[in-house]
């Protein structure tokens, strides 16, 4: 047997065993994919088993997660530790081999992968990650005849079948990619025409050759998807790009070496049965017993030594550009670790304090740019942008150019406030929010940036997918909604928002802010910055809101706080009643407090920017910002279910659509207004 053969043939018999044993699986794709995967990780793929984490090894993506039997084979068969018994624990609980590759779960895994085409997106994301900070850390050779400090110069490669292609985020994923000129990205397309439902030729006609070529993406192919010498070719072909992403499509046949079931839907998504693998080991030469590898196979595949000399390789490049750079070697190992600067708990106290002492009226998104103004000037690693609405969301900051590329695909320099150039940190989504919040996933993944982006509040259900795979993986993803309310006015009920931030809160692992002024939008892109395993959404207002005077931003970070007390609007007594209010709602709380204290009425008002983290908090704080035995009152400009879990007696809310007017008059109209908060409080307090 043929070296490529069997390498090839290992990888279908772990899929096909390990999918057998667990009753549950895939086991058509690994099996159709195993020559593009000996031509890739046998032949090109940079990596090291030692160290799953080495900064310049490519990054690999199994969009078609589905598909996870080949990476888990590969994973083990190439040295990384993940033993056999772990192919047998496939699907299980607990086990390392979970049925949708998980970062941080399984070694070698770069993203979790599952829901089609955000694979594909992630490695976008990478693969732009990648081009941005060779960009900005690479260095030419001080003196002629020295060599070039090039540390940053990796290959992002992407496996991905008919399913993600159908997905309408791959069209925004692709069209980017091609605007970006990201010609270390290399995606290979499993095309073997067979979905869930059979033969995709009914409903999928695309001519994807022509459709990526469009996109301004190299095609190459079709090649034969078995012949792992002409996928390697391939492969190489697409190494030389020098100012375009390559689609190598690789022809294929679903279950490859299944006698009755390749090419056909029943290899997709379940075991082939004990008879129909015995007849496939037979088909393809394979006597060994189930889960055994041969060791020539376990020879042919050990990547230990050679991805140890790469890595070494590395190590010593890194050693001189740090003798020749060493302020640069530091910023960048720094940021690959994720780690914020020294100077940031410095930078976020002076950016919460000038808010407050400024005390500015201004809509909430404003309130996010001027914190971003200070932020972005101290943090390199933040790179923002927004899809199509940056006038609106306003994620453009003087320190964040727009991203631009030029003819040869090199990254546009800027010149900086301190003179020197840098690339732009702005970018310029257009309208493609899934695209967006999935990109900036695989920028995260990848290292050495904190992505942010915005859109409109209403336009979070494109993006809702991967704003949730980003809490699933842990990643500090910074999504900027604004535009949050029936504020928004006259746009109508198409956008403004009613469900979303209820929706979002019910995220695990999202932080969910809605700040009500200056002081605590600062505050929220401060906790966002800070928190490295957590993603976070910030809901800001389109219309202005007066700042909330109050005696300590330091409470703020928990969540909630105690904005006034009945004193401080002139009645010594013990509060009867909680308003609590979120946003533009605090201003309505506050007046109402103010009203019910002219009746000798008196409330507590409640700041609760962050219902996601106040909810984090200890019971001991949580009972004295919301007392036992006071009623409370919340007040949000959204629908009411999220609540009543704080033992609310009454909730101020919206539980339909909203309407197409002025944002007068439709407060107005859904009882936004001071004097209906002070005749829900009466109410409780059973006052008429």
């Amino acid at each position: 047997m043929a070296k490529n053969e069997m390498m090839a043939n290992a990888i279908r018999a772990l899929a096909m065993d390990a999918v057998q044993q667990a009753n549950s699986g895939h086991p058509g794709a690994p099996m159709g994919m195993a020559d593009m995967a000996v031509a890739l990780w046998g032949e090109h793929l940079k990596h090291s088993p030692n160290n799953p984490h080495w900064l310049d090894r490519d990054r690999f993506v199994l969009s078609n997660g589905h598909a996870s039997m080949l990476i888990y084979s590969v994973l083990h068969l190439t040295g990384y530790p993940l033993p056999v018994s772990e192919l047998k624990n496939f699907r299980q609980f607990g086990s390392k081999t979970p049925g949708h590759p998980e970062v941080d779960v399984t070694a070698g895994i770069e993203t979790t992968t599952g829901p089609l085409g955000q694979g594909l997106t992630n490695a976008v994301g990478m693969a732009l990650a990648e081009k941005l900070l060779a960009a900005e850390f690479n260095r030419k050779a001080a003196k002629k005849g020295q060599k070039d400090h090039t540390i940053v110069d990796h290959h992002t490669y992407v496996f991905m079948g008919d399913g993600c292609l159908m997905e309408g985020i791959s069209h925004e994923a692709a069209a980017l990619a091609g605007a970006w000129k990201l010609n270390k990205l290399i995606a290979l397309y499993d095309d073997n025409g067979i979905s869930i439902d059979g033969q995709v030729a009914p409903w999928f006609i695309d001519n994807t050759a022509q459709r990526f070529a469009a996109y301004g993406w190299n095609v190459i192919g079709p090649v034969d998807g078995h012949d792992a010498a002409a996928v390697s070719s391939a492969i190489a072909e697409a190494k030389k790009s020098g100012d375009k992403p390559t689609l190598v499509i690789c022809k294929t046949r679903i279950g490859q070496g299944s006698p009755n079931r390749a090419n056909t839907a029943k290899a997709h998504g379940e075991p082939l049965g004990a008879e129909e693998i015995a007849l496939t080991r037979n088909a393809l030469s394979w006597p060994h017993a189930a889960f055994e590898i041969p060791k020539e196979s376990y020879s042919a595949w050990d990547a230990k030594a050679k991805g140890a000399k790469l890595e070494a390789a590395w190590d010593k490049k890194f050693a001189a550009y740090s003798a020749a750079h060493p302020e640069l070697a530091a910023e960048f190992t720094r940021r690959m670790k994720g780690e914020l600067p020294k100077s940031f708990a410095q930078l976020a106290v002076d950016t919460v304090v000038n808010a407050h002492t400024r005390a500015e009226t201004v809509a909430s998104r404003k309130a996010s740019q001027l914190a971003l103004e200070s932020f972005t000037a101290g943090l390199p690693e933040l790179l923002g942008g927004s899809a199509d609405l940056t006038g609106s969301n306003l994620t453009n900051t003087k320190s964040t150019a727009n991203l631009r590329f030029d003819a040869n695909g090199d990254v546009v320099q800027h010149e900086a406030a301190n003179g020197s150039l840098v690339g732009g940190r702005h970018i310029n989504y257009g309208v493609r929010e899934f695209g967006m919040a999935a990109i900036m996933n695989g920028i995260a993944l990848h290292g050495g940036f904190i992505p942010y982006g915005g859109t409109f509040l209403t336009f979070s259900d494109y993006s809702r997918n991967a704003v949730r795979m980003a809490a699933l993986m842990k990643r500090r993803v910074i999504h900027v909604f604004t535009h949050d309310s029936i504020g928004l006015g006259e746009d109508g009920p198409t956008h403004q928002s009613i469900e979303h931030a209820a929706s979002l809160r019910l995220i695990p692992n999202l932080d969910v802010w809605r700040p009500a002024d200056t002081a605590e939008t600062a505050v929220a892109w401060a906790v966002a910055l800070e928190s490295q395993n957590r993603p976070s959404a910030l809901l800001l207002s389109r219309q202005n809101l007066p700042y909330a005077p109050k005696n300590d931003v330091g409470q703020i970070s928990k969540g909630a706080y105690v904005l006034a007390e009945p004193e401080e609007v002139g009645l010594n007594k013990k509060a009867q009643a909680v308003i609590i209010a979120t946003g533009s709602e605090v201003q309505l709380a506050l007046r109402a407090q103010e009203l019910l204290a002219s009746q000798k009425i008196a409330v507590r008002v409640v700041s609760m920017p962050s219902n996601t983290i106040f909810d984090r908090q200890d019971t001991a704080y949580k009972s004295k910002i919301l007392p036992e035995g006071i009623p409370r009152i919340a007040v949000e400009m959204g629908v009411t279910d999220g609540w009543w879990k704080y033992g609310c007696a009454a909730v101020i809310g919206i539980d339909t659509f909203g309407e197409s007017a002025p944002a007068s008059v439709l407060f107005k109209h859904f009882g936004f207004t001071p004097e209906n908060v002070v005749a829900t409080v009466r109410k409780v307090l059973g006052k008429k």
